[in-house]
């Protein structure tokens, strides 16, 4: 094996270690609320804290350019280290109260040191397949952010098991990450430039790109951390409450997880079919898998869980395809600012989404909510074909 897929396939693994953190609250939750009765409000902090923390902790790393003034690997590393010492004093402080909250937004603060430079290091490693390289990591994420429902799945009732294991995963993405070189390619980027993300208006195309992320951002982040409690409540009226918990958990697992398959696939076949194009089909499959979860939301277990996977195949691929369009149309020295911002938003979006997505499911049922979720794709595809008119004119 060569130094470049030795590299790439050490990050890889360090990635999907370290991502274990961002969705175990997601996991464990109707486990806590077993032990400790936790509101519907402060259970969607727990989750949407995380979103919070990453926006902050992406800006303030672009401001001051941590990622460019220290060796990349270094930053991963302490990153996933302090990420994990962060979830591991879940243990010690009141369960689902507000130091838990506070606590899970300083995980996702040091989790813009993992993924970020993941991404940098990565596409360090190569020109012309950068869209591949992309994919991959991008598919390491997804079975990262899928991990802690397997860990949840395998310790059962016991959450506090879930959130050892993820800790320890991530501090051994820490020292795996120690062990990343460099590509040939490896260069600073741009710092975060205020000035330029007028052009995120300005510019039609970025502008359309923008819209489609954030179309794709509604719908992502509220399906990926709630999807395993709306699989329980589906399954809980055809099987035992017990037994419907243990199977949502293995399927959200497989449901997240089907994602890195097709992230992996994605950048490949973007570079033959057009990203936008990409974007759209993407878009269309998944929004119609949210009405469909709707519509048979309670009935068969089986065809609720096929749903759930073709939904769970097509809600992420298209994610690194918008950057990649928001890159193709920015004048070059504004493509840093611009990918820092459209990534600030787009995770400031997920902190409402993921808030808001069990309040309105206690209040309207998950049925309605989730069919809601549509109308992110509904506006992506719009402005997509948009983009796509423009682009082609």
């Amino acid at each position: 094996m060569n130094a470049k897929w030795r590299n790439i396939g050490i990050l890889i693994v360090a990635e999907i270690a370290a991502m274990t953190l961002w969705f175990v609250s997601a996991a464990i939750l109707g486990d806590m609320a077993r032990e400790v009765p936790i509101s519907s409000a402060a259970q969607a902090a727990m989750s949407s804290a995380v979103a919070a923390g990453f926006v902050l902790g992406a800006l303030i790393s672009a401001v001051t350019g941590i990622a460019d003034r220290f060796q990349p690997r270094v930053v991963f590393a302490i990153s996933a280290a302090l990420a994990a010492l962060c979830n591991l004093l879940l243990l010690v402080v009141p369960v689902g109260g507000v130091l838990a909250i506070a606590l899970r937004g300083l995980t996702g603060a040091f989790m813009a040191g993992v993924y970020p430079v993941g991404m940098k290091i990565a596409v360090g490693w190569g020109q012309r397949d950068r869209g591949l390289l992309v994919g991959l990591l991008v598919g390491g994420l997804t079975l990262g952010s899928a991990a802690p429902h397997l860990l949840s799945f395998l310790g059962g009732a016991q959450w506090r098991v879930t959130v050892v294991a993820a800790s320890l995963l991530s501090l051994f993405a820490a020292l795996l990450a120690l062990c990343i070189q460099n590509g040939p390619y490896h260069t600073t980027a741009a710092r975060f430039k205020a000035t330029a993300i007028a052009s995120a208006w300005t510019n039609i195309n970025v502008r359309r790109a923008y819209i489609g992320y954030l179309g794709h951002m509604w719908e992502l982040y509220a399906m990926w951390a709630w999807i395993g409690v709306a699989l329980a409540a589906s399954f809980a009226t055809q099987l035992h409450s017990e037994e419907a918990s243990q199977l949502a958990k293995a399927v959200a697992f497989g449901v997240v997880g089907i994602g890195a398959l097709s992230s992996a696939l994605a950048g490949w076949l973007a570079d033959r079919i057009g990203r936008a194009e990409l974007t759209i089909l993407a878009l269309v499959i998944s929004g119609s898998s949210a009405v469909l979860f709707a519509l048979t939301f309670g009935g068969s277990v089986a065809v609720t869980i096929a749903i759930a996977l073709v939904w769970g195949f097509s809600v992420i691929p298209d994610s690194a395809q918008f950057s990649a369009l928001v890159a193709d149309f920015a004048r070059p020295e504004e493509v840093g600012s611009l990918l820092t911002f459209q990534t600030a938003l787009g995770f400031a979006l997920t902190v409402i989404t993921v808030q808001v997505t069990p309040v309105l499911a206690t209040r309207f049922g998950w049925p309605l909510v989730m069919a809601l979720l549509a109308i992110g794709p509904v506006i992506g595809i719009a402005s997509m074909l948009g983009l796509r008119r423009s682009a082609n004119a």
